[in-house]
């Protein structure tokens, strides 16, 4: 007999999701504001974020799939919640939206108003609303979309059941696309013909451009994001359109649309056929005078173009993202890779900065083989030999006239940082994650934000785009002296050097920018500043760690080959912590805090590995059919500002995945 009665709905503990706020207003709306309430029936996901964070961008890109195939039931919020001082200015953040491609409805709150409302302690963090309006999950970190969506299912069938559900179009609406010759351009190279080669990033793009750093010559890449190799459509110059004017291919206003292709045609804003195409490329170094490597950052792979023919092929790399445990070296072409954002060729490799994992990483060319070179994946500032070094966001690379050095920008670090010829990593300028600024003097005490790119200069010394600081600076290896060199740059990202002069990427006015280098440096009034969260107050003496994981529905702690957690602690500085630093396998742990020091920076890292479980008891099988369980690896940094005081708190809670109640939304 069969038993027709509905399934048991699930029970979850559901606590009242607090309203949406934020001055900074709403972005993709068409001007229109929301509260929750409007929301009402559709299954919300907020994911807090803030555009300097390479895990947030990982969240991006995981949320694109799910977007699309629950359309008319989920309603995705960014909420965007600033770290650095630029990135409370809501102009920022409007470049941002369309700078990362993102297709939803965003609430700008510099004030971290919302972030607080919800408790969120990490970016990027995943907060789940039923269509009732009730926090249902909540999940810090990347890696956890696999998991919503499973929930997201539940709560289909679910309020389906109870007529809760209410389907359609949600609130994005897309902004009109500006008429420029390049849209947010990430790096550039001098090519040996005296021409520029400029990754194009937010149209997914290479585009060379003649010696006046203006003029089109052609453009590489079918402009939409997909990982394909081939040659380049048309090598020949390209027209562009004048301002205003439909671009190549496209109807003008009030003509009729371009009917179907004909068969064996490519639709239209579908690459052709053999046609390259790009995700969001950036970094670019030549590896001979006809040969250059690219930076593929959301396909997380390394590009070969060859300039005579204008054909990419692919040198390293799966087009997946690197996750703990996968192999970190072996055949290029079957290791993956994390975000790689900037390449240069030094001591015969190519390296890469390996933003994703905060990690460098080298190809070698003549082996066809990748390897790391320097990084723990830990996030921070920790000089050594490379095996010990922490970098957080590596993000532009340069080599000295010598060869001696590979400078570095570590973005989320606001530091300069250098690699010398044995593999050890020093650092110029920069204290940690949280101190950023901008002030020159004397090494020690200057200070940047944010930034992405760096250029050797021929007398020795580098030059930083300093991006969040609108700056280009100057780090003089001899007298240990930082200066300013130009200011009123719109978030510059690279710059390269053309006889006397420098040509910067400003990529938020979407243009090369040629500057004679001065003979003195601009004064610029010393600012200062750390990260805008409030700091946690805990009491000194015994603070009781946890890290609160529990494996998303349908999986379990994957132990088949040993301790499945692991937790890193340190401290910034290294004296608050008296004992409890260092690594182990449990979630939990007891820290002493050194009474005499006023404050500092806790920072956690903490992983946990789970496996799709069999319902049946029996030998778990892989979604696809195979005899082994889909392994999944949860993942998460945390720096937690503290202020020691006699009336804090005796036990820091920090939730590493979602639960399906909500127990992560109350964290303190």
């Amino acid at each position: 007999m069969t038993d027709s009665s509905p399934a048991p709905t699930p029970r979850r503990v559901r606590v009242r999701a607090p309203e949406l706020i934020g001055k900074g207003g709403w972005l993709n709306t068409g001007d229109r504001s929301y509260t929750l309430a409007d929301l009402r029936g559709r299954i919300v996901i907020l994911d807090f974020w803030t555009f300097c964070c390479i895990n947030c961008l990982h969240v991006l890109d995981e949320l694109r799939e799910l977007e699309e195939k629950h359309r008319d039931t989920v309603v995705v919020i960014g909420v965007h919640s600033p770290k650095f001082v630029h990135e409370a200015e809501h102009g920022a953040v409007v470049d941002a939206v369309e700078r990362y491609g993102v297709e939803h409805s965003v609430l700008d709150d510099p004030e971290l108003a919302t972030w607080k409302q919800y408790a969120v302690r990490a970016w990027p963090t995943l907060v789940v609303i039923d269509p009732e309006g009730y926090v249902v999950a909540q999940h810090a970190g990347e890696g956890h979309v696999h998991a919503i969506e499973r929930l997201v299912t539940e709560l289909e069938a679910e309020h389906t059941a109870k007529g809760t559900l209410r389907r359609g179009d949600g609130p994005y609406v897309a902004p009109e696309p500006e008429p420029t010759v390049l849209r947010f351009p990430g790096k550039a190279l001098l090519l040996p013909s005296g021409n520029f080669l400029v990754s194009d990033t937010t149209r997914h793009q290479l585009v060379e451009l003649a010696a006046d750093g203006e003029t089109v010559v052609r453009r590489i890449g079918s402009g939409t994001r997909a990982f394909t190799d081939g040659t380049a459509a048309d090598s020949a110059a390209f027209d562009e359109p004048a301002l205003g004017e439909p671009a190549v291919g496209e109807p003008a206003v009030g003509e009729p649309a371009v009917g179907e292709p004909a068969v064996g045609e490519p639709a239209l804003n579908e690459p052709a056929l053999n046609e390259p195409a790009f995700n969001e490329p950036q970094g670019l170094a030549l590896l001979d005078d006809t040969t250059v490597v690219v930076a593929d950052t959301v396909n997380h792979a390394l590009r070969r173009l060859d300039l005579a023919t204008g054909e990419v092929t692919t040198l390293a790399g799966t087009g997946k993202q690197w996750w703990q445990g996968a192999p970190t070296s072996g055949p290029a072409r079957e290791v993956d890779l994390s975000s790689p954002w900037d390449v240069a060729v030094f001591g015969g490799r190519v390296w890469i900065a390996m933003a994703g994992v905060h990690q460098l990483w080298t190809y070698d060319p003549a082996k066809g083989t990748v390897e790391v070179a320097a990084g723990t994946t830990n996030e921070g500032l920790v000089d050594g030999p490379g095996a010990e070094a922490w970098f957080a966001q590596p993000s532009g690379l340069a080599v000295s006239p010598d060869g001696d050095r590979l400078w570095l920008a570590d973005s989320e670090t606001s530091a300069l940082r250098w690699v010398d010829r044995e593999g050890v990593v020093h650092t110029a300028v920069g204290t940690g994650l949280f101190d950023f600024g901008h002030r020159d003097g004397a090494a020690e005490q200057a200070l940047l934000q944010h930034p992405l790119g760096v250029t050797a200069l021929p007398d020795g010394s580098v030059a930083v785009s300093d991006t969040y600081n609108h700056a280009l600076r100057r780090y003089d290896p001899a007298t240990g002296e930082v200066t300013t060199l130009a200011t009123d740059l719109r978030e510059p990202s690279d710059a390269v050097l053309v006889g006397d002069d420098i040509v910067v990427v400003e990529s938020a006015r979407h243009r090369l920018t040629r500057l004679c280098l001065p003979e003195e440096a601009v004064r610029v009034e010393a600012v200062t500043h750390r990260t805008q969260r409030a700091a946690t107050e805990v009491a000194p003496g015994k603070l009781q760690l946890d890290v609160i994981f529990q494996a998303p529905q349908g999986q379990k702690l994957d132990t088949r080959y040993g301790p499945s957690t692991r937790l890193l602690v340190s401290s910034t500085p290294p004296e608050l912590l008296r004992t409890g630093e260092g690594a182990g396998t449990d979630l939990s742990r007891t820290l002493e805090l050194d009474p005499s020091v006023p404050g500092g920076v806790l920072h956690v890292s903490a992983m946990a590995a789970s496996c799709d479980d069999d319902p049946a008891g029996g030998t778990s099988r892989s979604k696809t059919g195979g005899e082994y369980p889909a392994c999944h690896v949860h993942q998460q940094d945390w720096g937690v500002p503290v202020r020691l005081t006699t009336t804090g708190t005796d036990r820091l809670p920090l939730v590493l995945a979602g639960m399906d109640d909500a127990a992560g939304a109350q964290a303190p």
